[in-house]
């Protein structure tokens, strides 16, 4: 039994509904992302085919609750999502992805906000695509500092930023972007400013010409911005990375890489039974390697369900906020990003040897080179040299409880 069908026989909370929206991901991504996967990849182009359908089927709402019209997905339920189509497109579930993370902290950051709260309502309508911009020129990739900064007057801002990148900047709706509170404000007194399409310009800066998840499109832009303050969460950013953004981006993300390592297992496995048929009664040599892989998998699965429940518990207790600021929780999430990043290219790389040529060949139906570019993305997106010297740093005055 796999895990989604597993998940729609033990959660009874996620309800019948939910079970058709699994099917709806499942129906994506074997009609739609896998079938333009390949020229995706080609083109370095954004996969239109696959984003069309997720709205059409109203999942860029998934996550937003339903006494505001969406469908009130977990994020349990969202990395089943992202583990589904990150098996037939990367590209398509990392958008999946990042587009719910900016979601997820918008929902849970909006406070009472009338303006938010209106435009997540809007989002179910519309179906936005909202993008990231945290990156930066000039601060090393450091998410908790900007040199951007709100320029507040009268009832209204203006905001210019120059990102390293955008995801997906040239077709997201709207964006959410981090900068200093004002001018005078430390690089790490930072707030999030959703901006509108219609309210900011981009200039694009670089190109997107990368080895591995080609169709997030995600060049460097220099950003122009103007609204009104309303459009200014009131929370600081470093509480909702710490809650949200960072939790949901390494989850998420893990379950993004967690789908590419099953393709590829999968066509693996594929590769061995094809191998079995021809020589009945005997076991290939390559089925032990393909035992072996499994394994990994499996460890990558279970380290992935085992934070993500941990999470998910924590948010839902009266005082589970606190534990998400503590140092132990930070270690939990940088370890299972560092864990996952380094696996999946180990599992894609096991089971590229398992298929030999069948799976470097790009015109196979074992053909596993996209996967192991894609996979090759996941140690970069927030360095894990920088988060294991982060680590190093925490682990000098953290005891352990």
């Amino acid at each position: 039994m796999s895990e989604l069908e597993h998940s729609r026989v033990t959660d009874s909370s996620m309800g019948s509904s939910h079970c058709d929206l699994f099917k709806c991901v499942e129906e994506i991504g074997r009609c739609e992302a896998g079938p333009a996967a390949f020229d995706v990849d080609l083109k370095a182009r954004f996969p239109h085919e696959a984003i069309d359908a997720l709205r059409r089927a109203k999942l860029l709402s998934a996550s937003i609750p339903e006494s505001l019209g969406g469908f009130g997905c977990s994020i349990e339920e969202l990395a089943i999502m992202c583990e589904v189509l990150g098996q037939h497109c990367a590209s398509t579930a990392m958008i999946f992805a990042m587009h719910h993370i900016q979601v997820a902290s918008a929902v849970r950051h909006a406070g009472t906000s009338a303006y938010l709260k209106r435009y997540l309502s809007d989002l179910v309508e519309h179906q936005y695509l909202i993008g990231s911009v945290t990156s930066e020129v000039g601060v090393g990739g450091d998410l908790r500092a900007s040199i951007a900064a709100v320029e507040a007057s009268g009832g209204r801002f203006a905001l210019n930023k120059d990102a390293t990148t955008i995801s997906y900047g040239n077709e997201a709706d709207d964006l959410l972007v981090t900068a200093r509170r004002s001018t005078d404000a430390a690089p790490n007194d930072q707030v999030i400013v959703l901006i509108h399409k219609a309210d900011y310009s981009l200039e694009q800066t670089s190109k997107w010409d990368t080895m591995g998840m080609r169709g997030t499109c995600s060049p460097g832009f220099k950003l122009r911005a103007h609204g009104t303050v309303d459009q200014v969460f009131k929370v600081p950013f470093a509480l909702v990375a710490t809650q949200t953004l960072l939790p949901y981006a390494h989850i998420l993300w893990c379950s993004c890489w967690l789908g590419i390592a099953k393709g590829a297992v999968a066509n693996a496995r594929s590769f061995v039974r094809a191998e079995a048929r021809k020589n009945p009664g005997t076991v290939p040599p390559t089925a032990l390697r393909l035992a072996e892989v499994s394994n990994l998998l499996q460890s990558m699965q279970q380290n992935i369900h085992a934070v993500r429940s941990d999470y998910e518990k924590k948010i839902a207790t009266p005082n589970g906020l606190e534990y998400l600021s503590t140092m132990g929780f930070a270690l939990c999430m940088n370890n299972l990003k560092i864990t996952c990043s380094q696996l999946a290219v180990q599992i894609v790389s096991a089971s590229l040897g398992i298929c030999g040529i069948s799976g470097y060949k790009n015109d196979s139906p074992y053909s596993l080179g996209r996967h192991l570019r894609d996979a090759h993305s996941a140690a970069l997106m927030i360095g894990n040299d920088r988060i294991l010297a982060t680590n190093a740093s925490l682990l000098l005055v953290y005891k352990d409880d």
